[in-house]
């Protein structure tokens, strides 16, 4: 193996808009990742909640499509 880094390519500038848009992108997988992550750690410290505490997949999934059909669009 090569102990020399390996080559950066060039790269193209972001304008401000795009940048903080690529960052505000950013921090909302950071805070969905640290949700996960904090998710998972009471899983290992305190083992699996008991199925009577939980939400049935189809109310999930309902609440969630009405929180979607409520924001604005947007363009991907």
């Amino acid at each position: 193996m090569s102990q020399q880094p390996a080559p950066v390519p060039d790269r193209q500038p972001l304008d401000d808009h795009a940048a903080a848009s690529v960052r505000a992108y950013a921090a909302d997988q950071r805070a969905k990742v640290d949700v996960l992550a904090s998710v998972l750690e009471d899983i290992a410290a305190n083992g699996y909640p008991a199925a009577e505490s939980g939400v049935l997949w189809e109310e999930a999934r309902d609440v969630h499509l009405e929180r979607l059909a409520g924001e604005q669009p947007r363009v991907a």
